[in-house]
C-alpha cells in the first residue's frame, strides 16, 4: 500500500513539473526558466569580455554586444511582452558591473531611461525600469524609477542616422521625481536595455546637467558593436 502511494505522489510530482513548464520564448521548446538552457547558453556567448569603454566624454558599461541571441531576447522582453526575461538580465548586467568596475562610487541613484506614457501604456511597462529593479537587486544602489519622464514623444530610433537621432531627441526628457527628491551628494547611474549612438543618453544628461545633478555614466544590457564611431 506505501509503495503505491508513494509511486502515485510521484506521478503527480511529475505531472506537477509538465503542469508547471511552459515554452521557451525563443525557440518554443519546453522549459521551466525564462529561457531554455540551449537559449541562456547562446544568450551568455554574448556577453563582452574584458572589452567596456568606462571613459569620458560618457562612460559605457554594457553586459552584451547587441547581436544574436541577446538581441532576440531583448526583443522577446519588449514587443512580446515577456517581462520576466528582465530578471535574470538586469542581475548579470549588476554582477558584470561589481565584477569588472571594482572602484565605483556607492553614492549612486539608478534611473531608469524613461518612455513615453503613451508607449508604455500600449507595451504596459519600462523594460529599463524592470532592468533597472533587477541590477539593484544585486547592487543594493537606490532606485528612482521615475527619476526622469519623457515628456515629448518621439519617433522610433532604429532606422534614424545618428543625426537624426539627436534632433529626434532633442527635449524629449524632463525631470520627474529627481526634481523634488535628490539625494544629496549622489551621482545618477542612468540605466538602458540598448546602446547605440548614445543619443538618447546625452539626451538625458543635457537634462540633468541643467539642474547640476551629476551623471556617473550609463549601463546597458546590450550595445551595438560599433558604437565607438558614434563617440566622436
Amino acid at each position: 500500500m506505501r509503495k503505491a502511494i508513494n509511486g502515485w505522489l510521484r506521478s503527480l510530482s511529475g505531472w506537477g513539473d509538465i503542469v508547471l513548464a511552459s515554452q521557451c520564448p525563443l525557440c518554443q521548446r519546453s522549459t521551466s526558466r525564462e529561457l531554455c538552457q540551449d537559449c541562456w547558453t547562446q544568450v551568455r556567448q554574448c556577453q563582452w569580455v574584458g572589452c567596456q569603454t568606462w571613459y569620458e566624454p560618457l562612460p559605457v558599461f554594457a553586459w552584451g554586444q547587441y547581436k544574436g541571441a541577446l538581441k532576440r531576447t531583448i526583443a522577446t522582453l519588449k514587443y512580446d511582452n515577456h517581462r520576466q526575461l528582465a530578471s535574470p538580465l538586469g542581475h548579470w548586467l549588476a554582477e558584470a558591473w561589481m565584477t569588472e568596475l571594482t572602484t565605483h562610487p556607492r553614492t549612486l541613484t539608478v534611473v531608469p531611461i524613461p518612455l513615453h506614457p503613451n508607449k508604455q501604456q500600449e507595451r504596459g511597462f519600462n523594460q529599463a525600469e524592470l532592468l533597472g529593479r533587477s541590477f539593484c537587486e544585486i547592487t543594493r544602489l537606490p532606485l528612482q524609477p521615475h527619476g526622469l519622464i519623457r515628456s515629448r514623444f518621439t519617433e522610433a530610433q532604429f532606422h534614424l542616422s545618428p543625426q537624426a537621432r539627436e534632433q529626434n531627441l532633442s527635449g524629449a526628457f524632463e525631470l520627474g521625481t529627481l526634481r523634488h527628491h535628490r539625494p544629496r551628494h549622489h551621482a545618477v547611474l542612468l540605466l538602458d536595455d540598448i546602446y547605440t549612438t548614445g543619443a538618447t543618453a546625452r539626451s538625458a544628461i543635457r537634462v540633468l546637467q541643467q539642474f547640476h545633478i551629476p551623471v556617473y555614466g550609463i549601463v546597458a544590457v546590450a550595445r551595438a558593436s560599433n558604437f565607438k564611431q558614434f563617440l566622436d
